[in-house]
């Protein structure tokens, strides 16, 4: 081991019994490893001191020298005597060193590097700055070893050979540091490097496997095997008459009920619900043969339908080919149908549009038939009931030989003025008779069997007029029922006449209630595949596939965390 002494006139070292040899200019090579990585290991304050003060003595010998003159100046020599006196530890110069390193500042000594750190005003013992060097400059575990055996004191030199000095010593183990330094740096941008290469090479293997791959495989069936497909659209409205004038305005008004009447709405809907359902589709398969278009050959797998095909998978494909679409601020229906060719595609939306049109009818057929027949059975009411009052007149005029009431108590009453006037003549001629004291017998009895006959006879007849007699009724209740028939007739002729009024009213309100369907866009068969939509459903496959993939990973990567944590 090398036992260094330090005289009062400044440090000098001995290797075994050799004397010191003379100072040497310092040389500071420009590639000197950081000497911050000695201090960590071993570093004692006299040594430094006969370091800095071997090394102030120097002249140049490199390609980067200190300047002589700052160095040996007085005032900084004063300055690092000042620092010296101050009492700093080892482990204050170590960390001196190694900040000096950490800013770029190549001192000859430890007390020169806290004078040159506070002359550029950095405080080398703060608190931050020891931390950031504990993050910073943590040696790695090989490194450790290599640095406590460099840094360790010299052994002595072996027989036959000659001793080196300090300095020399300092600088091979510094060069040897670095090297090793250089060496465990490229080792660990190798490793990082290589993990690097083996995370991306990786993270391309999964993307080529579980997006790329399964992309690559829905567009070559798009743009290969799918087979094109051709549409033809259509757009309607469901119209009805026009109501009252008062509420054309509102209908105006009101953008869901423009051209439709108020229940134009309630009806697309509906119409819109028909053609999406199974009796659609099953009444489609019956008349135009939808099952059989979509089992051909030439259609992909995928499309096709199988021969047996059963009718929920026969409606799905309805599903995917029949598109039907309502706009409530219009007022239209939209309608989409897909079909491998463009005449079955035209002729299919036709056939959809009849059904369409027909389910409309149906809607407002019961309603209207109920008016109508309500109506009508009204009027065959009130027709039958005016007959049936007729009837009872006339049996009643029969029964009582009575053609009218006022005809007969006129003639009647005709009958018994006359009788009154001629019963009155013939008083006159009794009275005129029986003033005479003897009165003509053979005149006098005929005259007053006359007036008693007379008077008799217009009984009979004001009898017949109030009182019942054996042979029928009286005239009074003869009349009054002859009244009451007419009343009942008229009666019966006002209700007819009502009943005829609301059958042509139901008339009316049936043709209002009846709905049209206008069509604004005919069906017209397209000229060229409007699907498969070769690139759009590619890149939709792609973010698909894409997001399904992040969403594994990140949920792989949390579940990981969880467990290991």
């Amino acid at each position: 081991m090398q036992d260094v002494s330090h005289s009062t006139g400044g440090p000098a070292s001995e290797v075994g019994t050799r004397p010191s040899a003379p100072a040497k200019p310092a040389v500071v090579v420009s590639k000197q490893p950081r000497s911050a990585d000695i201090a960590d290991n071993a570093f004692d304050p006299a040594e430094s001191a006969h370091h800095g003060a071997a090394q102030n003595d120097t002249g140049p010998q490199a390609q980067h020298v200190h300047m002589a003159d700052h160095e040996g100046s007085p005032k900084t020599q004063d300055n690092i005597d000042a620092i010296r006196a101050e009492g700093l530890t080892a482990r204050q110069l170590r960390m001196a060193m190694r900040v000096a390193q950490e800013h770029g500042i190549r001192p000859t000594s430890a007390f020169e590097a806290v004078l040159m750190l506070r002359q550029r005003g950095i405080d080398p013992f703060a608190r931050a700055t020891m931390l950031d060097l504990v993050h910073s400059d943590t040696p790695a575990p090989g490194r450790e070893v290599a640095i406590a055996e460099q840094t360790a004191p010299a052994l002595r030199a072996a027989p036959g050979q000659l001793a080196t000095t300090p300095v020399e010593d300092a600088q091979d183990r510094m060069a040897q540091i670095a090297a090793e330094r250089d060496k465990e740096l490229k080792r660990v941008q190798r490793d990082i490097a290589k993990r690097r290469r083996k995370r991306l090479a990786l993270l391309c293997a999964r993307l080529l496997v579980f997006v790329t791959l399964p992309t690559f495989i829905v567009s070559w069936y798009f743009y290969v095997i799918a087979t094109p497909m051709y549409a033809t659209e259509s757009q309607f409205i469901i119209q009805q008459a026009d109501g009252q004038g008062g509420m054309n305005g509102l209908a105006g008004m009101l953008p869901s009920a423009a051209g439709m009447g108020m229940g134009g709405q309630s009806e697309a809907a509906s119409v819109q619900s028909f053609l999406q359902s199974r009796a659609a589709m099953l009444r489609l398969d019956t008349e135009e043969g939808f099952k059989e278009h979509f089992s051909q050959d030439h259609i992909d797998m995928i499309r096709r339908l199988p021969p047996d095909a059963t009718d929920e998978a026969a409606f799905r494909t309805f599903s995917r080919h029949v598109k039907i679409g309502y706009d409530p601020t219009e007022g239209v229906v939209r309608m989409e149908v897909i079909a491998a060719s463009p005449e079955d595609s035209e002729r299919f939306a036709r056939a959809l549009i009849r059904f369409a049109e027909q389910h409309i009818d149906m809607m407002t057929q019961r309603l209207r038939d109920s008016q109508m027949r309500e109506a009508r059975e009204n009027l065959e009411e009130a027709q039958q009931q005016l007959v049936q009052a007729r009837m009872e007149s006339v049996a009643l005029q029969e029964r009582s030989n009575v053609m009218s009431g006022e005809v007969e108590l006129s003639l009647l009453s005709q009958q018994i003025g006359a009788l009154e006037a001629e019963l009155t003549q013939t008083r006159l001629s009794l009275q005129e008779l029986r003033s005479n004291a003897r009165p003509n017998p053979a005149r006098l009895q005929p005259l007053e069997r006359r007036e008693e006959a007379l008077r008799r006879q217009i009984e009979d007849l004001r009898g017949s007029m109030t009182i019942d007699s054996p042979s029928g009724a009286s005239l009074a209740r003869t009349q009054s029922q002859l009244i009451m028939a007419e009343a009942e007739i008229q009666t019966r002729e006002m209700m007819r006449a009502q009943a005829m009024q609301q059958m042509e009213s139901a008339r009316i309100e049936v043709s209002r209630q009846v709905r049209y369907l206008a069509l604004s866009v005919e069906p017209v068969a397209s000229d060229e595949a409007a699907y498969p939509r070769k690139l759009e459903y590619s890149s939709l496959a792609f973010l698909i596939f894409l997001g399904i993939y992040l969403f594994v990973s990140m949920t792989g990567s949390v579940l990981r965390e969880q467990i290991s944590g």
